[in-house]
């Protein structure tokens, strides 16, 4: 489950922001960060989570500030294929929703530790793996093997390791605050 909740979490959800940010711009940013109000919808239907009045109150005001922030986006003239950008966006938010209320469950059964290194392994090698090669082949040009090679052996891989550890400990405190207090209020 919690590999699913990974490949959910990880490729579909970050290609489908990327593909949002390209298409509709800025605001899918504030659509995809709606991310803990979908978990918290999710966490109520496949976990029987429980929803209060204020939790409802919470989920409806970050709605209300998404708009807000997103209406300034939506002055002037939209760009071609806004409107499937917004889509991405909100598959985006609903594969990270899903990714935090499952894998909150989850880690209520595993350790947390264990659970975070599920999710970023199997992020990380289905990326490597799967989505690489796919957008290589779909760019038609790149060999992917060499780019793949050149990545490792770029001296800025450093970052992205320091980066890979910070994204380490967030999501292992998000997956267990969602075990311990549920998905909406984690």
């Amino acid at each position: 489950v919690m590999v699913l909740a990974a490949l959910i979490g990880g490729p579909f959800a970050s290609t489908c922001y990327v593909i949002g940010l390209q298409k509709a711009g800025s605001i899918v940013v504030p659509i995809s960060a709606l991310c803990p109000a979908f978990g918290s919808i999710l966490a109520r239907f496949m976990f029987k989570q429980e929803l209060s009045a204020r939790i409802l109150l919470g989920i409806a005001i970050c709605f209300g500030a998404s708009l807000m922030i997103g209406g300034t986006s939506l002055g002037g003239e939209a760009p071609e294929g806004m409107s499937l950008g917004i889509f991405f966006g909100f598959l985006a938010a609903i594969g990270w929703g899903f990714e935090g209320c499952v894998c909150g469950y989850g880690v209520s059964m595993i350790d947390s530790e264990i659970g975070i290194t599920i999710r970023q392994v199997t992020s990380g090698l289905s990326n490597l793996i799967i989505l690489v090669p796919i957008f290589g082949m779909m760019d038609g040009k790149a060999d992917t093997m060499a780019l793949i090679g050149q990545t490792f052996g770029d001296p800025s891989i450093i970052w992205f390791a320091v980066s890979g550890l910070c994204a380490y400990l967030s999501f292992m405190f998000w997956y267990k605050g969602n075990s311990m207090c549920g998905a909406a209020l984690g």
